[in-house]
């Protein structure tokens, strides 16, 4: 079975060109079949505010609106996207930039509407994933990446979870190949103190649910960590998070904090 790294990149490096630059390279020599999925850091909502779309935000989660997902889908499917894309082919990497709705590589369902309205968001599962058409792209020696928009099938984009697309989509291909998982961030990996910056350097899935509760793994972590853990629930070989500085230590199991069963 051939291997797959699948590494999701978010946060300031998306806004930093020199810190981008530097990720971009690191992910170019990864060696062997490999996907990008990328956030879209602070682009939209600086665009926004240029354009009179001022963002939207409840409990740190953005509210996608009619304007803001015109506003997500330029940024992420666009700028984010071709900038990212175009940076990889002047380091040699044939990558090739898609959303959710291109070849339906990944259809999602509208988030209900409950006690919060999200407006135009996506909630994406495994089966979803359209792992055909991924597969004939790597199979082509094209380098599959990602932006964090899905589609509805009834015409409407939807702005989704970067970290849960990546979870899905190494789930999904978890049966056709042996998938590393990697998230990159700001921090060097799960810690247990903050201010040191004390890197746990695995934790098996008995001992999420302890982490939690002591307050260990808190706030953004919480998603990360369940994304962790369902792509290990579906066979995902490993999950590793660290920063993005030290992607190419992270793909080698030298850096950052192993998520294992």
């Amino acid at each position: 079975m051939k291997k797959l790294t699948i590494v999701k990149v978010g946060g300031k490096v998306i806004d930093e060109a020199s810190a981008l630059n530097a990720f971009l390279k690191s992910f170019s020599t990864l060696e062997g079949e490999k996907i990008l999925i990328h956030g879209g850091g602070k682009i939209a909502s600086d665009f926004g505010k240029k354009l009179g779309v001022e963002p939207k935000m409840i409990d740190g989660r953005r509210i996608t609106d009619a304007e803001t997902i015109d506003l997500v889908t330029m940024v992420y499917g666009g700028l984010v996207s071709k900038r990212i894309v175009s940076k990889l082919q002047a380091l040699k990497v044939n990558a090739i930039g898609l959303t959710g709705a291109d070849a339906n590589v990944i259809p999602a369902t509208k988030r209900p509407i409950g006690a919060i309205d999200y407006g135009f968001v996506g909630d994406v599962k495994p089966e979803n994933i359209n792992t055909e058409i991924l597969k004939k792209l790597i199979d082509s020696g094209l380098i599959p990446v990602l932006a964090p928009l899905t589609h509805d099938g009834e015409g409407h984009m939807l702005n989704t979870n970067a970290d849960t697309i990546a979870a899905s989509v190494a789930a999904a291909l978890a049966q056709q190949f042996e998938v590393k998982l990697i998230y990159c961030f700001e921090q060097p990996g799960v810690l247990s103190d903050f201010e040191n910056k004390l890197v746990i350097s695995e934790i098996k899935r008995a001992e999420v649910a302890g982490l939690k509760e002591s307050g260990v793994i808190n706030e953004g972590m919480l998603p990360k960590m369940d994304c962790a853990l369902l792509a290990l629930t579906h066979g995902a070989k490993s999950v590793r998070i660290g920063s993005f500085e030290n992607l190419s230590a992270l793909a080698n199991d030298q850096s950052g904090t192993l998520i294992s069963n």
